[in-house]
């Protein structure tokens, strides 16, 4: 099982009143609500491995260079000119600082914690995907990972509808009922219709389902190029013209909107653990936050 760590505390902390606060006052709910849907997805599924993914950079360099908008609107204030410094994600005041308390917990718990360098959640779950030799459950928010649903190989994704008590089972049958297209084909419809919330520009006057409509009759992105460049083909003249017009943006788009899926991360170490791994230092944190009923439910899952 792969959490999208962010995707999950931005819900606790909407979903969870910030009347939740520990003993000096501090609002804790994005800790502890992650708590409780991490104790409701052991408890509901039964994972042998988990793994708490994080963004240790939302808004790679690599990603800005080839599309410069991508999440540009999320960005909290520039950084001063000629700075090196990382562009900061605008997120509410009184979550920022919970999230080192997420990691702490986390650690102690003895939950994997996995980031890398220079990418984003995404990618480490792409990559940890790509290397299971068995079935993956991932947890997100996010629609950009359903690219990663392959029914052969038992990766689903189980989207939050309500908490993580009501899940949405986001399988190839799902895919190509809503969007007409598999996993393989998500990331392309994705790049082509655009997406707003991450800056991708798309291709002007192309939708989703002229986007679904076009990978199946060309297979996909490589194939709609190619019809793009064929006069023979059967895409009308403004299609053919606005795909043309778009080949900047399709040349570099795949590597932007695609998981990457070699990211430098551990090999082992995901085992779900069944106590925590610094029981001292948990109990520092729980009495210091005020972790109360929360942690004591995610502990008693572990353990049962």
């Amino acid at each position: 099982m792969l959490l999208d760590t962010a995707s999950l505390y931005f819900r606790a902390y909407f979903g969870v009143p910030d009347s939740v606060r520990a003993p000096d006052g501090t609002p804790v709910n994005a800790v502890r609500g992650l708590l409780d849907f991490i104790a409701r997805l052991v408890q509901d599924h039964h994972p042998d491995d988990l793994v708490a993914c994080m963004d240790a950079d939302w808004r790679p360099r690599w990603r800005v260079d080839l599309i410069p908008s991508y999440k540009a609107h999320r960005v909290a204030a520039e950084a001063p000119a000629g700075s090196a410094a990382p562009d900061e994600e605008e997120i509410p005041d009184t979550l920022s600082p919970q999230v080192p308390v997420i990691e702490e917990v986390l650690d102690a718990l003895g939950i994997a914690r996995v980031g890398a360098a220079g990418y984003e959640a995404d990618d480490v779950i792409g990559t940890l995907t790509a290397r299971a030799s068995g079935p993956v459950d991932v947890i997100t928010g996010d629609r950009d990972l359903y690219q990663l649903v392959d029914d052969a190989r038992g990766v689903r994704i189980l989207y939050p509808l309500k908490g993580v008590g009501t899940l949405q089972l986001t399988d190839e049958a799902l895919l190509r009922e809503r969007y007409g297209v598999d996993g393989r084909g998500y990331a392309d419809l994705a790049l082509l219709r655009g997406d707003p919330s991450d800056g991708l520009p798309g291709v002007p006057g192309i939708g989703e389902k002229t986007a679904a409509k076009l990978l199946d009759a060309y297979g996909d992105l490589d194939g709609i190029i190619a019809a793009a460049a064929d006069p023979a083909s059967k895409l009308t003249p403004t299609q053919r013209r606005r795909l043309t017009e778009a080949g900047p943006y399709l040349a570099v788009a795949p590597k932007v909107v695609r998981v990457a899926t070699d990211v430098p991360v551990p090999q082992s170490g995901f085992a779900l653990p069944r106590k925590p791994a610094d029981p001292e230092r948990l109990d520092s944190l729980a009495t210091r936050w005020g972790l109360g009923g929360s942690l004591h439910r995610l502990l008693d899952t572990l353990q049962g």
